[in-house]
């Protein structure tokens, strides 16, 4: 056999092969990103990895998110930090479509990565949604849907992904983040914030601020990689950048930057502080409906402060919420305000004088030890050790406890008048 022969069947055997490897290239490896959805668990939005493969023509859509509110003991498991979580796969078509009913957008990124690659992410995603790996306890910043398909995508790219990022720091604080979603609803944004604590606003990598689903979507469409064969590749091509099936309408925005919200608050509790006072100007008046409208303020702002404090307390000391943990909102919102409910009450309806003096005093002590823990909490947040961002929640509660403390003139007429009572009968 002549040189030349030899020659040609070498070439035919490596086009040959180089057409085989082509056509048995079955598989298309995505990455779906999901907007923010109407129940405040969504508010975050979501992401799940899609796997299709052109021989069989099935979609199949791996989810690391999946919960059960009927599943045994959940609230309860819930309520002390116990998420379990599970993965599993279903079809794509079924999944997008319920997302697109309910106003949600959908961006889909096709990775480009060498068939090997693939195989390994599809074995590695079929593993995980057996019944014996599926389940796993979650966690709202560490360990969550949209971090496993980050882990999947650092898997991918041999651990590329994580050296990059890892090493890059973030813009902004898990608090930050969370506050960028949360804006919109005034309560909700104030309540998740009140029960955070310090852990939150230390700095963070890159790589920690893809516990959000968006986040991991920006970094994989500017992301390069060196694939298993040394050759440079950009994740999401060029020519195949995110797709938008879907944009939701009329859903607020998740801001670039935080707003900050303290001036907000402070204004918010300057006007309740105002009408407040203003029920303890119309008791110095001799108007007894101030004295009743001013008792019932007291008596509610403690039952809503003593059910928050009870809330963090009980997140702090018994829960493995460990976001909630390092919280200096303890030191003024402590359960102590509860006692208010009822002193508030009977300050508001009682006849007895000496009662109405003893109400009063046990108040005052409540709302002028909740001014002294803002004051040490302000103090503390000098030291770095103790720096938590929570202005917000000091600047809703000191100008009212001050009212509460400090309102000169609600006992006033009501104590002379009964002295005066009580002086005169002792004359006569």
């Amino acid at each position: 056999m002549s040189k030349k022969i030899i020659f040609l069947i070498i070439i035919l055997i490596i086009c040959s092969s180089a057409l085989f490897a082509q056509d048995s290239d079955n598989l298309t490896v995505k990455i779906a990103v999901i907007g923010p959805g109407d129940e405040l668990y969504f508010w975050w939005g979501h992401i799940a990895l899609i796997i299709e493969d052109s021989k069989t023509g099935l979609s199949r859509f791996y989810d690391y998110g999946l919960f059960d509110f009927a599943s045994e003991n959940f609230f309860y498991n819930f309520a002390f930090g116990r998420l379990l979580y599970r993965c599993g796969v279903s079809v794509t078509e079924r999944n997008l479509a319920n997302y697109l009913f309910t106003n949600r957008t959908i961006v889909v990124y096709t990775l480009d990565l060498p068939l090997e690659t693939k195989l390994k992410v599809k074995e590695f995603a079929e593993v995980n949604v057996l019944p014996e790996n599926r389940e796993y306890f979650y966690h709202h910043f560490r360990d969550n849907c949209s971090t496993r398909i980050r882990d999947i995508i650092d898997f991918a790219t041999d651990g590329q992904f994580k050296q990059i990022y890892d090493n890059q720091k973030s813009h902004f604080t898990l608090r930050q983040h969370v506050r960028r979603h949360t804006w919109f609803s005034p309560f909700f944004d104030w309540l998740l914030n009140f029960l955070m604590g310090q852990v939150i606003d230390v700095p963070i990598t890159v790589w920690d601020d893809m516990f959000l689903p968006a986040e991991v979507g920006k970094k994989i469409e500017e992301f390069f990689y060196i694939d298993i064969y040394g050759q440079t590749r950009k994740l999401i091509p060029y020519e195949n950048n995110a797709e938008i099936l879907f944009e939701s309408k009329g859903r607020p925005a998740v801001l670039d930057v935080p707003r900050k919200q303290w001036d907000r608050q402070l204004v918010f509790s300057l006007v309740l502080s105002a009408i407040f006072f203003f029920f303890f100007y119309l008791y110095s008046k001799n108007i007894k409906a101030g004295r009743i409208l001013a008792g019932l303020s007291m008596s509610f702002c403690g039952l809503f402060f003593g059910i928050t404090a009870v809330m963090l307390y009980f997140m702090n000391l018994f829960t493995n919420h460990d976001y909630t943990f390092q919280n200096t909102n303890m030191i003024f919102c402590t359960p102590l305000l509860l006692a208010a409910f009822p002193a508030g009450i009977g300050y508001a309806l009682t006849k007895n004088p000496k009662k109405l003096v003893v109400y009063d005093e046990l108040l005052r002590i409540v709302w002028l030890l909740t001014v002294l823990g803002v004051f040490i909490s302000m103090i503390i947040k000098l030291f770095p050790g103790f720096y938590q961002q929570n202005l917000t929640d000091q600047m809703l509660i000191l100008p009212i406890a001050l009212v509460f403390t400090f309102q000169p003139v609600g006992l006033r007429p009501f104590i002379s008048k009964y002295l005066f009572r009580k002086k005169a009968d002792n004359n006569g």
